[in-house]
């Protein structure tokens, strides 16, 4: 292992903090953080729970992730060298390359026609979800304790008793007209 190299778990953590801060950046935790670049001025996939919903096991990647991880380190070294970047050693190397370059190589593995795309997308999607929905959390829980994703989305708070419901339409006018037989549970009688 390198010098100052972490362990395995922590490899793992700051890599995938590291792709999900691609996918979705956020600001910086603290000034020495190298997982978060730091190009955005609001909370990225890495706050809103990327990690946590990688980790969690209905996903189905969860036992892949080490692999993954490992596959996209080979691929930043490869990049690195292809483009010229010094990569120091003292973490994995896609977390040591400039931002841009994690943008350009995520695109690469994204692209149509990689041969490895479906596994990099479905990664992404993942990253996304964490903030588009907060997939991991329960909704209620999710809104009371301000996930950024639902947050800057605007997502209106649960009522009292913890149920969403949604006194006026969400687009400020009915879609439809409700068919005449539809009962008070918005169920047909």
């Amino acid at each position: 292992m390198p010098r100052g190299m972490p362990d395995a778990r922590s490899v793992e953590t700051v890599t995938l903090e590291a792709f999900a801060d691609t996918i979705l950046p956020g600001t910086k935790r603290a000034p020495e953080d190298v997982t978060i670049a730091g190009r955005s001025h609001d909370a990225g996939a890495v706050e809103a729970g990327a990690l946590e919903l990688l980790r969690t096991p209905a996903t189905g990647v969860t036992s892949g992730l080490g692999e993954f991880v490992e596959l996209l380190n080979e691929h930043a070294e490869h990049h690195a060298q292809l483009c010229e970047v010094t990569l120091v050693g003292d973490h994995p190397p896609f977390v040591e390359l400039p931002f841009e370059e994690r943008t350009r190589l995520v695109r690469a593995l994204t692209a149509p026609g990689h041969p490895e795309k479906e596994f990099w997308v479905m990664l992404a999607l993942f990253c996304n979800m964490a903030y588009d929905s907060a997939a991991h959390l329960s909704t209620p829980v999710a809104i009371k304790n301000g996930h950024p994703g639902l947050r800057a989305m605007g997502f209106a708070a649960p009522d009292a008793d913890g149920l969403l419901r949604f006194a006026e339409y969400s687009y400020g006018r009915p879609l439809a007209r409700l068919h005449p037989d539809t009962n008070s549970t918005g169920s047909l009688a």
